[in-house]
């Protein structure tokens, strides 16, 4: 059983499971909670998808240590936009009422009428629609435990692809 966990394809393995579980109650939250997501929310589960598609990558691809070195500064690459998607809609979310602008149009109909670039500008900016908080586990609302899913798994892709002497022997 150790050696199943010593298995770098293994641990991309469970990172991309990670990922869909996360995604799963993302759409568990949208469809039967009836969770509308916000833009930035959108945004987050592009990271996420994105995330796990690079751990499937990494665990189908298997690669030697300078590969796996790659996946891990990949990996952590798109986790820390995702941290920086998470983290802005935080901030929005702790800011006082009325401070932040009124909800602006829906996500599908900017993609209709403006370029990507204006887009992605307009959604990081927020609006009212991002600050609302709708639901709470622990009292943290869900952007919180999205940013802190994601930080663990940059810990996780990094701890998984990142070969290192004393990690290697702490495996053992």
């Amino acid at each position: 059983m150790s050696k199943l966990f010593n298995n770098r394809r293994f641990g991309n393995a469970v990172g991309a499971l990670a990922c869909a579980a996360l995604m799963a109650y993302a759409l568990y939250a949208e469809h039967v909670l009836g969770l509308e997501p916000c833009p930035l929310c959108i945004f987050q589960r592009v990271a996420v998808i994105a995330l796990g598609v690079m751990f499937l990558i990494a665990a189908v691809h298997h690669p030697a240590n300078s590969g796996a070195r790659v996946y891990a500064v990949l990996l952590t690459s798109v986790g820390l936009a995702g941290t920086l998607v998470a983290g802005r809609h935080v901030w929005i979310q702790m800011q006082p009422e009325g401070s932040v602008p009124a909800c602006g149009a829906a996500l599908d109909y900017m993609m209709d009428i403006m370029p990507l670039s204006e887009v992605v500008a307009k959604v990081l900016t927020g609006s009212g629609e991002c600050s609302r908080i709708e639901w709470t586990l622990l009292g943290l609302s869900m952007p919180w435990w999205v940013l802190f899913s994601i930080i663990a798994l940059i810990v996780w892709a990094l701890f998984v692809n990142w070969p290192a002497q004393r990690i290697d022997e702490w495996r053992k």
